[in-house]
């Protein structure tokens, strides 16, 4: 059996490790680079209870666990650690109030004010995203697992057109398989021209990469910044364990680009992230800047992933829409889908809740994509 996953960023690299992990053939196609997007360029922040009371939660105690596990298999090249996790304030305007306990993560500015603790070792951790998503690439690779690149522009059918038997590359190239995942990210909009697929939305961000003279402790924050014009952003900082520090919290408002080589950052986006970051960190002002990078993460209509089978066509899935939460959820969601496509049916995690039909599919003539 050979199964053809569309995509190596952390859900289809995850995929491929798990499945031939279990002996299954796996042929990883990617367009650009292994966790070149998204998978490449978020905070790495991982948190077992931040979905409680939502329907997806089960996925994300699953996948903590999981990537305990996977950290010790793989050898631990990216930095996975347990860390604790605060919460701070800082407004350049006004004052705001209490100076809160100004011992937790004692290496913020001091006026970050009403610091309370969100997370300890046992329920938050974080890893090196980029690094993550190449080791899961790479293992699966070791373990027989083929990775081509190339862009997708079409699925191999049957003449009925409900039985998915591979894809077909841009430059001619057919690759059969048994069974075809697509885990595109927000670029699983282009396969919705193929198979009734519901609308899947960019949601763009900046992120910063310092590298700080003294590297700072196992703790991240998630701050409430307030700049000299009243808007509210809110960064979220991650030292890593390389020694080198991770700011995101800025949007922006460029389309999703056909070439995932083409996401670039918005004029002004990270030097403003910048100077955010330098006045909630003070050891940032003689850090170096070791990246300046945006990217586009994949969000569904009702905020929760879609991962599963594609109605009313045989041996087609889909797992993409994990928004933020992508770099958590990836062991949970390859183990489940794994379990799927070999067996018939999930073990540890119920992915009904993530069905693609839940939602409506959209319409091939809406797809909005910047030809560049």
């Amino acid at each position: 059996m050979n199964i053809v996953i569309c995509g190596a960023g952390v859900i289809g690299g995850a995929l491929a490790y798990e499945l031939s992990s279990r002996g299954t053939d796996v042929t990883v196609i990617e367009r650009w680079k292994v966790g070149g997007c998204a998978s490449g360029k978020s905070g790495g922040f991982l948190a077992r209870d931040w979905c409680d009371g939502t329907p997806v939660a089960p996925l994300a105690q699953r996948s903590f666990n999981l990537h305990e596990q996977w950290a010790e298999a793989l050898g631990n090249p990216y930095g996975y650690r347990k860390v604790d996790t605060y919460s701070g304030a800082k407004s350049v305007r006004r004052s705001l109030g209490s100076r809160g306990q100004n011992d937790l993560a004692a290496w913020l500015a001091d006026d970050v004010v009403h610091r309370q603790q969100l997370g300890t070792p046992s329920t938050t951790a974080q890893l090196d995203p980029e690094a993550f998503t190449k080791a899961l690439v790479d293992g699966a690779v070791k373990n027989g697992a083929q990775l081509k690149f190339g862009a997708v522009s079409g699925l191999l059918q049957t003449d009925a057109g409900t039985d998915v038997q591979g894809v077909t590359l841009e430059d001619g190239t057919r690759i059969e398989g048994d069974a075809v995942v697509l885990a595109l990210g927000p670029w699983s909009l282009l396969a919705a021209q193929w198979l009734p697929l519901p609308p899947i939305y960019g949601l763009k961000g900046h992120s910063v990469i310092f590298k700080p003279k003294v590297a700072l402790p196992p703790e991240t924050i998630f701050a409430e910044f307030e700049d000299t014009d009243g808007e509210h952003l809110a960064p979220e900082i991650v030292p890593r364990a390389n020694g080198t520090l991770y700011v995101c919290g800025l949007s922006g408002d460029d389309a999703l680009p056909v070439d995932p080589a083409r996401v670039l950052p918005e004029d002004g986006g990270c030097e403003r992230l910048r100077r955010v970051s330098m006045s909630l960190v003070p050891q940032l002002a003689d850090a170096d800047v070791i990246a300046e990078q945006a990217c586009f993460r994949p969000v569904t209509a009702d905020g929760m992933p879609i991962v599963g089978a594609i109605d009313g066509y045989d041996h087609a899935y889909v797992a993409t829409g994990h928004s933020v939460w992508g770099m958590l959820n990836a062991p949970g969601t390859a183990e489940a889908l794994a379990d799927l496509i070999l067996t018939g049916e999930t073990k540890q995690v119920d992915l009904s809740p993530f069905s693609p039909s839940r939602l409506a599919a959209l319409d091939p003539s809406q797809l909005e994509l910047r030809a560049s």
